[in-house]
């Protein structure tokens, strides 16, 4: 009997381990289902603020787009300086030369709206709107010398006097201006360096300009000579403006009898344009306006071209020649440049010295890298004094033949 009930039950027992296997299989695949819809919807939610990013840098950028729009439809302004000023109101002169009195905007700094102010102009209602900056021509801003010079003093040979006439002249305004009110008597202006190529005047103006903390404008006097009228003078009214506004400031005018030749009666309209060029630096250094703290120092080979109007006291206050180095400088010189080269021991600066008179500061660097170059042709490691002899032999030939129009060159 047991035996038969045992064998009745079996099937039922199999029929409900099947319904719950079915059972776990189909919540094994919901369970998968679910998990792989909330993947779904994270990604869907991923993507959807990536896109609402976009959208947002996307309308950013339309804004951004649609300002510079409006600003490219707005009708440009009108440059003016100002004349003078009346109230609320300011007499003004456009860039075309019309003046007019306009109102002023009220946001404005009172303090920067002075007679000469640069200030744009509403182009319906003529307001003033802004307060622009001084203009100065690309040529004067280029001149600027921000980074200090890497020239020192000791890079300068032979020149003990004539550094000391510079620093007294140009050094010690910036460094003691009261002891000159104390004893009364008006600080130099510039001075005026003269002497033949290659003695190092350009060098001495550059370890001034290391020596003080001064702003250094540098430039050639061929840049001042222009060929439009007026335009010359303009843009020495703009290099002192800009000297002036940099105080204390350091003006280098290499080359300066490019522009401050003699007038002469004769002469052609490029001439007279020079002149005119000449008269306004005339004019700016012993004018109605003072320096203060600007200090002009000018290079010439050629002094005796220069027009007398220009090296008279209270303009040039100081004429310093600088001469060919002489036995003593050249030595010194040769010691400059010796001091990096790796030389033998039979080089003597003493004996070069000897060897190269009359020879500039220049030549003598053209000697010392004439002999550095032979020796690394030859593969040497050291540069001796037959490289040296040969390179003094080849810069007595170049300046044999100086006389021609050809330029030298430094090797060949």
């Amino acid at each position: 009997m047991t035996s038969r009930a045992d064998s009745n039950s079996r099937p039922g027992d199999k029929s409900d381990s099947s319904n719950l296997n079915d059972k776990s299989r189909q919540l094994l695949i919901l369970k998968n289902q679910i998990s792989d819809l909330l993947e779904d919807s994270q990604q869907l939610l991923t993507e959807k603020l990536f896109l609402e990013n976009e959208i947002n840098q996307l309308k950013k950028r339309s804004t951004k787009l649609e300002e510079e729009i409006r600003s490219l439809r707005m009708p440009p302004n009108i440059i003016g300086f100002i004349q003078d000023l009346e109230g609320d109101k300011a007499i003004v002169r456009s860039s075309n030369g019309t003046v007019f009195m306009v109102s002023i905007n009220p946001t404005l700094n009172k303090e920067k709206l002075l007679p000469g102010a640069r200030v744009s102009l509403n182009q319906d209602t003529l307001a003033i709107i802004s307060i622009l900056d001084d203009a100065f021509d690309p040529l004067v801003t280029s001149t600027e010398i921000l980074e200090k010079t890497d020239i020192e003093y000791s890079d300068l040979g032979g020149l003990e006097k004539e550094i000391k006439l510079v620093r007294d002249a140009i050094e010690l305004p910036f460094e003691k201006p009261d002891i000159f009110k104390e004893f009364g008597i008006i600080p130099p202006k510039g001075i005026l360096l003269s002497g033949p190529p290659g003695t190092g005047k350009t060098m001495l103006a550059k370890a001034v300009a290391n020596a003080t903390n001064a702003t250094f404008l540098g430039l050639v006097g061929s840049e001042l000579a222009q060929k439009y009228i007026g335009e010359g003078g303009r843009m020495v009214r703009e290099l002192f403006d800009l000297a002036r506004k940099k105080s204390p400031t350091i003006i280098f005018i290499d080359e300066i009898d490019a522009i401050g030749s003699k007038r002469l009666d004769a002469s052609t309209s490029g001439d007279r344009e020079v002149q005119r060029t000449l008269m306004q630096l005339l004019a700016e250094m012993d004018g109605f306006d003072a320096l203060e703290n600007v200090k002009i120092i000018a290079a010439t080979n050629r002094p005796e071209l220069l027009d007398k109007a220009l090296l008279r006291p209270g303009r040039f206050d100081r004429i310093i020649e600088i001469p060919l180095p002489d036995l003593s400088a050249r030595k010194q010189i040769f010691d400059i440049h010796l001091a990096n080269m790796p030389i033998s021991q039979d080089v003597k600066s003493k004996k070069l010295s000897i060897i190269t008179e009359g020879f500039s500061g220049a030549e003598i660097q053209s000697v010392t890298i004439e002999a550095g170059m032979s020796a690394i042709t030859d593969n040497k490691d050291k540069c001796s004094m037959s490289d040296f002899k040969t390179a003094v032999s080849t810069m007595l030939i170049k300046k044999k033949q100086s006389a021609l129009s050809e330029p030298d060159r430094l090797y060949g």
